[in-house]
């Protein structure tokens, strides 16, 4: 193989590689800025569900579950979604206890 042809080959390896970089790392931060935000949300809604429950004078079995539920899928941890789901059950088991004070 002449010089030439190995400095050609790589230098297109050498720029599918950047390509391939440049195209991902951002892609893949942007991921995990969501999921940290995502988690985040879903934490202020546990606590805020917490809150209701503990201020509620009535025991409400349905809210109790989803909160169960929403603590649980916050243990396991899991991406942007999971932490969504556990965010509107916290927010649900909120919705029920507010509306029984």
């Amino acid at each position: 193989m002449s010089p030439s042809v190995l400095i050609w080959l790589t230098g297109s390896v050498l720029l599918l590689a950047a390509g391939l970089l440049t195209t991902l790392l951002p892609r893949r931060r942007s991921l995990a800025r969501e999921r940290r935000i995502a988690w985040s949300a879903a934490g202020a809604a546990i606590d805020s569900a917490a809150v209701s429950r503990d201020a509620s004078a009535e025991h409400v079995p349905e809210a109790e579950r989803l909160l169960a539920r929403a603590e649980l899928l916050a243990a396991s941890g899991g991406g942007a979604t999971a932490a969504r789901t556990a965010a509107g059950h916290a927010r649900r088991a909120d919705e029920l206890w507010r509306a029984h004070q």
